[in-house]
């Protein structure tokens, strides 16, 4: 079974995220599938990523974050970027087809793509500040120009779950259809996006990226705090958490008593 599989579909090339066992998480070599997998599809008209199961994609995945390995942490937190770069620099439109959860660098992974259209059982939000992280790769800073600094704020700090209408609402994603209807109408799109000249597609898309552009140096800075932060009490403590499905319990919110 190939983590990641590509079927062209005429001028399509549906990229799809096959590890259902954990949510369509990426490990480090699966991300460098799926950047090998974007960039070979540039022939292509558009590209269509998705996932298989129930669950678009729960972002970078890692066996035991409560006993980390900085190397492998390193390898994922920067292959993450690197995944989303190739989705904004590849001269082709990106949908984000969500048939299911995206969560945590699933969920910036959406927020990557040009554009997205989800099944109405697919949801979105962060995960990190309840895990021990944090979503410095599009969840802090180039969310905002899609739902708004205060919105985005609320998603990261929250970790809250929004069901795919409200996250159309939000203007976080342009389409909600039934679950049985995502590919018939992410076809569609496609379609109509193949009339168009794939010349002035990408110099739409090119300047389109001035935002993302922008927001460079605040991934790089805070990649580099996370990398700082590996093997922190809260990173632990989250992640031993998630794990043991229980509240976490941070330091940052002791109080003394009398």
């Amino acid at each position: 079974m190939s983590d990641i599989e590509i079927e062209v579909k005429g001028e399509v090339a549906w990229i799809r995220l096959n590890r259902p066992e954990r949510m369509n998480a990426y490990d480090a070599d699966m991300a460098k599938e799926l950047i090998e997998a974007v960039r070979s599809s540039s022939n292509s008209g558009v590209i269509v990523l998705t996932g298989t199961g129930r669950a678009f994609c729960a972002g970078g995945y890692l066996a035991n974050l409560s006993d980390p390995d900085p190397e492998e942490l390193r390898s994922m937190f920067y292959g993450s970027l690197d995944v989303y770069e190739s989705i904004r620099t590849s001269p082709r439109p990106v949908i984000a087809a969500v048939n299911g959860a995206a969560a945590g660098g699933g969920n910036e992974l959406v927020v990557a793509c040009d554009l997205a259209i989800a099944a109405e059982s697919a949801t979105f939000g962060q995960t990190g500040v309840r895990v021990g992280s944090a979503p410095v790769l599009g969840g802090t800073n180039f969310l905002t120009m899609n739902i708004g600094e205060k919105r985005a704020k609320e998603v990261a700090f929250m970790c809250r779950r929004y069901k795919a209408q409200e996250a159309c609402d939000m203007g976080w994603i342009n389409a909600v259809v039934p679950d049985d209807q995502l590919e018939e109408e992410v076809t569609k799109w496609t379609e109509e996006l193949l009339y168009m000249s794939p010349r002035y597609l990408e110099i739409a898309k090119t300047s389109s990226n001035v935002w993302w552009n922008q927001c460079r140096d605040s991934y790089m800075s805070g990649l580099g705090m996370l990398m700082q932060a590996i093997g922190s009490e809260d990173m632990i403590e989250g992640a031993s958490a998630f794990m043991e499905k229980r509240r976490p319990q941070f330091k940052g919110r002791e109080r003394e008593t009398d």
